[in-house]
């Protein structure tokens, strides 16, 4: 298949916009947890489930329908997918009680999926030695998003009743739907002849086959497991400790501006130094946060700090991974990152799910512990997995 010679900048900014627009459906339940909790009468474990659904939806969507992306055109794939994310949302701020609430959220991450039939689609139609810096601002688009999503969600859910966050939502992407149809890329692909049965089937082929992907997934597996630890109880926290609303949480999101502006220079970094070099501070700079969170957590400053470098380490790890996994065979790079992106939700919902938990036993502590775990697991991945050094020979 020929190298592409360029993508338009026009183009990637259009297609980080979208990500990140599509992908806030995802993160609005985190910070009105609480406000959720308190509508339909739930305890904070039970709300954490319902926030881990989403997830688990999103998982599942990534592992069934984002593989479609090596089969169908990706221009009208975006846009299905989309149309089934507002009805989606639309479920969701009309639902009446938590069952149909659960069912509508679960649906939210099932459909969401249309980020990531947009990321290989970048790094497909980018030059290979520009990969690392297109993919780096299509994910800054991501980040954005997830970062925003919280802001808006928390400040909102302050003001208004809960439900309207979705009935926005849904309005919202409908107005980027008629944006992508206009001006989105054809797929130059078009329709490929292959069967959905023979895609799915060769996932376990494709993780088994290739070391990169393998600790690509790993690494994304525990990281934004340790991103989800903090973000999913950081409501709880602030109402315990600091005796603060969902409006504050949704602030600190914030704070993540620094992974945003910085996720162009962690791609030029991939491109030009070594994703081993990335992933290694991914770890670090994680690390060094839920350090801070533990000791000095109780400060708003020491929270502050940490926040800022839980998001840089999360962003490190996002565009490196992503980076290696697109410069894998572009016939199946939405295979390889539907593998990718299905270990990193997974992670993701068992960090949710096991922070909330410990929340309920053991408070901010329990919580820190819980990180530490993921992240122990991801240094040992780090060193025995061994990133590549160069992803251009």
């Amino acid at each position: 298949m020929k190298e592409p010679q360029s993508v338009s900048r026009k183009t990637v900014l259009l297609m980080a916009i979208a990500t990140g627009i599509i992908v806030a459906n995802l993160n609005f339940i985190q910070p009105i947890e609480g406000l959720i909790a308190n509508d339909f009468h739930l305890s904070k474990a039970i709300v954490g489930v319902l926030a881990m659904l989403t997830q688990m939806g999103y998982a599942v969507g990534l592992l069934l329908i984002v593989p479609l992306g090596d089969i169908f055109d990706r221009y009208h794939l975006i846009q299905f997918m989309m149309v089934l994310s507002i009805i989606s949302l639309l479920a969701a701020f009309m639902s009446p009680n938590a069952i149909v609430f659960a069912i509508a959220t679960t649906l939210i991450g099932i459909t969401s999926v249309a980020p990531q039939i947009i990321i290989p689609y970048a790094g497909f139609l980018a030059p290979a030695m520009q990969r690392g810096k297109v993919l780096g601002t299509v994910l800054s688009g991501l980040l954005t998003g997830i970062l925003l999503s919280r802001s808006f969600s928390g400040l909102l859910g302050s003001v208004i009743n809960w439900q309207y966050i979705y009935l926005i939502a849904a309005i919202m992407d409908l107005i980027l739907l008629l944006v992508v149809h206009q001006a989105m890329p054809r797929d130059p692909r078009g329709h490929q002849n292959l069967s959905y049965a023979n895609v799915i089937k060769s996932l376990p082929r494709l993780f088994t086959t290739q070391r990169r992907l393998r600790g690509s997934s790993l690494n994304g597996f525990t990281m934004f497991a340790v991103s989800n630890v903090m973000w999913s109880t950081i409501a709880f926290y602030l109402a315990d400790q600091y005796h603060l609303g969902s409006n504050v949480a949704g602030l600190l999101g914030l704070l993540g501006i620094a992974g945003v502006l910085a996720a162009p220079y962690i791609g030029d970094l991939v491109d030009h130094r070594s994703p081993r070099l990335t992933i290694g501070l991914s770890v670090f700079f994680s690390s060094l946060a839920f350090l801070l969170f533990w000791l000095i957590g109780h400060w708003l400053i020491g929270l502050i700090i940490g926040i800022v470098l839980l998001d840089l380490g999360t962003q490190f790890s996002q565009v490196s991974n992503q980076a290696i996994v697109q410069s894998l065979n572009r016939k199946e790079s939405s295979r390889n990152n539907s593998i990718f992106m299905f270990s990193y939700f997974l992670g993701g919902s068992l960090g949710t799910l096991s922070a909330t938990w410990a929340w309920s036993i053991a408070k901010w502590n329990g919580v820190c512990l819980v990180a530490v775990v993921f992240l122990v697991i991801a240094l040992l991945g780090h060193l025995v997995l061994k990133e590549p050094e160069k992803l251009h020979d």
